[in-house]
């Protein structure tokens, strides 16, 4: 969750309320990323940019925009397809160019913006699906721009945590770790030393997370999915890496005897691997041992 996505302030279920009157249903907003950015296609680095800005548009992901000064030359290709925006007006589309293929409508501009979002003024925003890779600096992004408003924290405690399935306890431990993160109720993870060894029984479903990797799901007697863990996290969210987090509203979760529940924000909803990126070549992205459960 960021700022306009999902539980977040501009998103469509934002988790908290805004104590003004009058609070318009949609609202825009854009500011300088303040990063080097890059998108590459077929081949070759179609633009580059320290100037890029990012619009928070409710219900969509942080969309990037570069001026068109910093694309390479000939990377934009004008078509004829022209759209409407709600907010800012008419919409042309270019065909973005690389060296060894090309994207038709992977790119947009806003050709008369209001006043009000001029920041947009003579700046172009990439599809991003449609493009090989984005960067910042030299460490590749995935799943959207990175959203400055979205934060992890990670807190170790001493609460205890119990996990069961039907009468069976199958974790029971006083280390667990919490993970809070922007918009969503707390994650907790159990250190697999105080999970009984065959209680997890890993299925084919994963997902994917920007910010923290490949999640691989687990079985837990008849509760399908009811577990899941980053066995490979990206770097900022390591300590996680091979803990496991339960499914309160598939086993039953208590914490220091009180059960949790599927607190409003804790649904996530998933939007895929990166660009149909398949789980292989993410997965070495993630550098996922082979083999390990």
């Amino acid at each position: 969750m960021g700022l306009s996505w999902q539980q977040g302030p501009l998103g469509r279920n934002p988790n908290g309320q805004f104590l003004v009157p009058g609070m318009p249903a949609r609202v825009l907003y854009a500011e300088p990323l303040r990063r080097r950015m890059r998108a590459e296609l077929g081949g070759r680095t179609v633009v580059r940019s320290d100037n890029a800005v990012v619009l928070f548009e409710p219900g969509r992901y942080p969309v990037a925009y570069f001026p068109i000064a910093d694309f390479a030359e000939g990377a934009l290709r004008s078509t004829d397809h022209r759209s409407a925006h709600p907010e800012l007006g008419e919409t042309a589309w270019f065909e973005v160019v690389g060296d060894t293929r090309e994207a038709a409508r992977g790119a947009w501009q806003h050709l008369a913006l209001p006043a009000h979002a001029s920041i947009l003024d003579g700046k172009v925003a990439l599809a991003w699906r449609a493009m090989d890779a984005f960067y910042e600096e030299d460490d590749r992004i995935l799943g959207h721009a990175a959203d400055p408003y979205h934060r992890i924290d990670l807190r170790h405690s001493s609460r205890r945590l119990v996990a069961r399935a039907g009468e069976r306890v199958v974790a029971d431990t006083t280390t667990p770790l919490v993970l809070y993160e922007s918009g969503f109720a707390p994650r907790w993870y159990v250190p697999r030393d105080d999970i009984v060894a065959d209680a997890l029984a890993l299925t084919e479903l994963q997902t994917f997370c920007p910010y923290k990797g490949i999640a691989s799901y687990y079985d837990i007697d008849e509760a399908h999915n009811a577990a899941w863990s980053y066995r490979a996290p990206f770097d900022d969210v390591a300590p996680i890496g091979g803990l496991v987090s339960f499914e309160p509203d598939r086993v039953e979760v208590t914490l220091d005897g009180d059960r949790l529940d599927l607190e409003p924000g804790q649904t996530v909803v998933s939007h895929g691997i990166d660009r149909n990126l398949d789980i292989g070549e993410a997965g070495a992205l993630t550098a996922v041992p082979a083999g390990s459960s």
